[in-house]
């Protein structure tokens, strides 16, 4: 493992304990991060050049039953999911990034696209369920 990815493991120890993220791998590559994901979170600034990049090279590398999670603002997950060839298994969370870090219980919007499909919102909503996070969902 490369040293800068060790020193992020070890900081993620001591910040949540040894078995608080038990399934928590890192990985140097981006195909290597996704090559067996179920759902996909980017952390890409929250501009339009830099989502497109990300979901054009994960929408490649992923395992066709990949969801994509995207954390935006104000970016349109409708616009965002038709530039993959996954648009129904493409979703928005809305959320400041300061009440991921405050633990569990704070609300998390979750944005779908009119194409994002009933399976996308039951996976990703679970997972932050498991989370301690209570999502709510929005059409847009």
């Amino acid at each position: 493992m490369p040293a800068n990815l060790h020193h992020a493991q070890e900081l993620m120890r001591a910040e949540f304990g040894p078995e608080a993220l038990p399934s928590v791998h890192f990985m140097s590559t981006i195909e290597d991060a996704v090559r067996q994901a179920d759902l996909v979170v980017d952390c890409v600034p929250d501009e339009l050049e830099s989502k497109l990049e990300i979901l054009w090279l994960l929408d490649r590398m992923a395992p066709p039953r990949a969801v994509f999670a995207t954390p935006t603002m104000r970016l349109s997950i409708a616009d965002l999911a038709s530039c993959t060839y996954r648009p129904a298994q493409c979703i928005a969370m809305v959320v400041e990034a300061s009440a991921l870090t405050r633990g569990a219980g704070p609300e998390l919007l979750l944005r779908t696209a009119p194409a994002t499909s009933a399976e996308t919102v039951a996976l990703v909503s679970d997972f932050w369920r498991k989370l301690g996070f209570a999502p709510t969902v929005e059409a847009t």
